[in-house]
């Protein structure tokens, strides 16, 4: 699962700023409403939910954004969201597995496909990509400071755990979809919470490409990303250490 560290760093780094911030929290919002309506507004008897609102924690998303989504979704009709995904190779041969959540799938497919033209992408036939990526639990939280981090790690690794990634004041767990809610209950019986929870694509093979390629395929990456009907992009881009700063 090498790699996985690079990728959060980017990506909290994206976050800070305060247009990224703002299209996370919207995402996430969009989650929270899915997850009421698809089940029941306690997160305590609803697993998505309690995910959901985990993952608003985990990026600082202020107590009354949740509860208004929350109350929102329970006593509004709110869009009908269906999740649809795409897969599609960017230059260089990176592949690119894109998860959705829209109220019109004829847009959302054509703002794709418009990203990927522009950027010398191509849109992929169902199945083409997603064997190149296996379905994880990942958890993404704080380095805990009550307890050693091989005391940590020993007692993950009876939960299910079966990678660590150090990146920082942060570390990953990965461990089989199967695990998550495993590793769930361990942590919160440690009194931990997530910065970041999910199951995750992760692939099982990645590219390695030159700067110069890299910043290409990054540009097409974030701008799906940017999408509003976007909630994930997977890719198998390898990330070098000296191109986690670069400009593009």
């Amino acid at each position: 699962m090498a790699g996985h560290s690079k990728w959060a760093q980017i990506k909290r780094k994206k976050g800070a700023n305060d247009a990224k911030r703002g299209k996370i929290f919207t995402k996430i919002l969009k989650e929270i409403t899915v997850a009421v309506k698809l089940g029941l507004p306690d997160p305590n008897l609803n697993a998505r939910l309690r995910l959901a609102i985990q993952n608003a924690k985990g990026v600082n998303m202020p107590k009354e954004n949740i509860e208004r989504a929350i109350k929102k979704a329970v006593e509004q009709d709110s869009s009908h969201y269906t999740e649809v995904s795409y897969e599609a190779y960017a230059p260089h041969g990176v592949a690119l597995f894109v998860e959705c959540m829209t109220d019109n799938p004829t847009r959302t497919v054509a703002n794709i496909r418009h990203y990927l033209n522009k950027h010398h992408g191509t849109l992929a036939v169902n199945g083409s990509v997603d064997f190149l990526f296996e379905r994880k639990s990942q958890f993404t939280l704080p380095k805990p400071h009550h307890l050693t981090l091989e005391d940590f790690e020993l007692q993950m690794i009876d939960a299910g755990a079966e990678d660590f990634e150090s990146d920082g004041d942060f570390i990953t767990i990965t461990a089989a979809m199967e695990d998550f809610g495993l590793l769930q209950k361990a942590l919160d019986d440690l009194k931990i919470e997530a910065h970041e929870a999910g199951l995750y694509r992760l692939p099982t093979t990645q590219v390695n490409l030159n700067d110069e390629q890299f910043a290409q395929v990054m540009r097409l990456i974030e701008k799906i990303e940017d999408d509003d009907d976007v909630q994930k992009v997977y890719h198998n881009l390898a990330i070098a250490e000296s191109q986690l700063n670069l400009e593009y």
